[in-house]
């Protein structure tokens, strides 16, 4: 009678696909986990504040808003929803348009605050509250918005220039928008010298990054970027983690990277754009909220960005909620909160990169 020997190379297959399974399982666990974390800090957001009510309370407020005192409804859905949805919404946009930015030029320390894209975007704002001048001469209302919007996209456009030319690497792109970004922070303390004092007030405020004047309308503009966006970076996703191989690999695999890059940076520029316009300058959540949800899901688009932009929500959110418990009494501008926290990890980061170039 003649046997049958399995040979051990046979079940290799296998293996190899009950490990990826077993790794997209753990991916999709980890994104529930981080969103349920992100809903529950947006509910804590919304009880946090003078005259705390208790959370039992803000949850009825939300799902039976008749049903409740009319302070507490106004409190709830006029005055602390918007700001907690705003930083929701503002954190998200900052961490898929750092996320992006990171593939696109394969550097670590991208994202839009070291590129410029935020600081062209604090001068736009800035030449309207300042001089009252804008880019865009429909713009009307939406003054601030459009000038920073347009002067984001300016910035963006200067780095996709840079990238056609012949023989410039992304190290060089990465050098040329953090030189873009000290020269719209030297034009805005131009501004700032020749401002007066109450221009210099509202501009100082503002630049320090707040979601004191969240509204309704701002929360949907807000969202309204993001929600234009993020299709266009699920429907490029298989481009951009290709992008991750280097220019060549994805040039030989038939992608226009020319054509890749300026379609995303002009999508980031929106993102950041209207981030900015919203709150102010708040720096280094769209460098922190991409390398924490790469550490936890990878490098594949289809998790890598719906967790960017979970950890960069989460991140603003329970920011937000530590601004208003910090000092009591005092609410701190969220700006500087963001840059106390990032600081430290900005820096491991350029060690970490210094080690890896001298290696």
């Amino acid at each position: 009678m003649r046997t049958h020997t399995i040979s051990p190379h046979a079940t290799a297959p296998n293996s190899t696909i009950s490990r990826y399974l077993a790794r997209r399982r753990r991916q999709l666990w980890l994104i529930a986990v981080t969103a349920l974390a992100t809903l529950i800090s947006l509910l804590v957001d919304v009880a946090t504040g003078p005259g705390a009510y208790p959370l039992v309370d803000v949850m009825k407020a939300l799902v039976t808003p008749a049903g409740v005192p009319h302070i507490l409804h106004v409190v709830v859905w006029e005055i602390r929803l918007p700001v907690a949805l705003m930083a929701i919404v503002v954190g998200a946009s900052l961490a898929v348009a750092g996320a992006q930015m990171q593939t696109l030029l394969n550097n670590p320390l991208a994202d839009p605050f070291t590129l410029g894209i935020s600081s062209a975007a604090s001068f736009g704002a800035a030449l309207a509250i300042v001089l009252g001048f804008g880019v865009l001469p429909v713009a009307g209302t939406l003054l601030l918005t459009g000038n920073a919007f347009v002067l984001a996209m300016l910035a963006s456009l200067m780095i996709w220039g840079l990238s056609r030319l012949r023989g410039v690497s992304v190290q060089t792109m990465v050098l040329m928008g953090i030189a873009i970004m000290f020269f719209f922070n030297a034009l805005l303390g131009i501004l700032q010298y020749v401002a007066s004092a109450e221009s210099l007030q509202q501009l100082v405020f503002w630049s320090l990054g707040s979601l004191n004047k969240a509204s309704w309308g701002k929360v949907g503009l807000a969202g309204l970027a993001l929600v234009v966006t993020t299709p266009i970076f699920v429907l490029a996703r298989w481009h951009l983690t290709a992008l991750r191989l280097g220019d060549i690999q994805a040039k030989a695999m038939g992608i226009d990277v020319g054509r890749l890059r300026l379609r995303m940076l002009l999508c980031c520029a929106l993102l950041s754009a209207t981030a900015v316009a919203f709150v102010g300058t708040i720096g280094f959540v769209g460098l922190v909220g991409p390398h924490i949800a790469r550490l936890l899901v990878g490098e594949d688009q289809r998790t890598f960005l719906p967790m960017s932009a979970l950890t960069g929500a989460l991140i603003l959110s329970l920011t937000s909620i530590l601004s208003k418990t910090l000092i009591p009494g005092i609410l701190l501008p969220i700006g500087i909160l963001t840059a106390l926290i990032g600081l430290p990890f900005f820096v491991s980061l350029v060690l970490r990169s210094r080690k890896e170039i001298w290696r």
